[in-house]
C-alpha cells in the first residue's frame, strides 16, 4: 500500500503531463508542494520513536520528490521513482514488520537495539533498503533520485528560472540529507547499541 497506492496520484499528473505542460503555473504549484512535502515530511521523520511512522513519513517525502520531478517535467524521473520506491520500501516495511514481531508488537525504536544479532536475514534487508533509500550509488534509489535532482538542477540554473525552480532545487537537496539521518537512526537505534 505504502509503495504504490499512495503513489498513484504521481501516476495521474504523469499521465496528465501534455496538460500540465501547457500550463506552467500550476506546474509551479506541483514543484512548490512536492518540494515542500519532500523536505519537511523528511524532517518530521527525524523526531519519530515508532519504526512504522519513521517509514511513514519517508514515504510521504518520497512522493514529495515524485511530485517535484513532476512539477519540473520530469514525468519520466517521476515515475521512475515511483518503481524504484516501491521495491525498497516494501523491503524496509517487511522488515519493519519482521522487527515488530520480533520485539513482540514493541514499536518503540529506544526500546530495541542490538538486534543485529538476533535477526541477521532482517538486518541485512533493512540495510539493503535504507542503501537505496538514501541515494547510495548501484542501488536503485541512486538513479532514481539522482535523475531527479538532476532535473531540478537543470531547471534551477535554466535561463530565466524563478524562484520557484531554485527553491525546488535546494528543497530536495536539503530532504536527501534529512533522509540520510532519519534512515540511519532507524538503523542504528534498532540493529546497534545496546540490546
Amino acid at each position: 500500500h505504502a509503495a504504490t497506492m499512495v503513489t498513484s496520484g504521481v501516476y495521474l499528473v504523469a499521465r496528465l503531463s501534455s496538460l500540465f505542460v501547457i500550463c506552467p503555473d500550476v506546474l509551479n504549484v506541483v514543484l512548490v508542494v512536492g518540494a515542500l512535502t519532500a523536505f519537511w515530511a523528511a524532517f518530521a521523520g527525524l523526531f519519530q520513536n515508532d519504526i512504522k511512522k519513521v517509514l511513514a513519513y519517508s514515504t510521504i517525502s518520497q512522493l514529495g520528490y515524485m511530485f517535484m520531478a513532476a512539477g519540473v517535467s520530469a514525468f519520466d524521473a517521476s515515475i521512475f521513482h515511483v518503481f524504484t520506491h516501491a521495491f525498497f520500501k516494501a523491503l524496509l516495511f517487511l522488515g519493519a514488520g519482521s522487527v515488530i514481531i520480533g520485539m513482540h508488537h514493541q514499536q518503540n525504536m529506544f526500546k530495541m537495539g542490538g538486534l543485529r544479532k538476533y535477526m541477521p536475514l532482517t538486518f541485512i534487508g533493512m540495510w539493503i533498503g535504507t542503501l537505496a533509500l538514501v541515494g547510495t550509488p548501484f542501488f536503485s534509489g541512486f538513479y532514481s533520485k539522482d535523475t531527479i535532482i538532476e532535473a531540478a538542477a537543470l531547471n534551477a540554473h535554466a535561463d530565466g528560472a524563478s524562484w520557484v525552480a531554485t527553491y525546488g532545487y535546494w528543497a530536495v537537496l536539503g530532504g536527501v540529507i534529512v533522509t540520510s539521518f532519519y534512515s540511519f537512526r532507524l538503523l542504528f537505534l534498532t540493529f546497534y547499541g545496546k540490546e
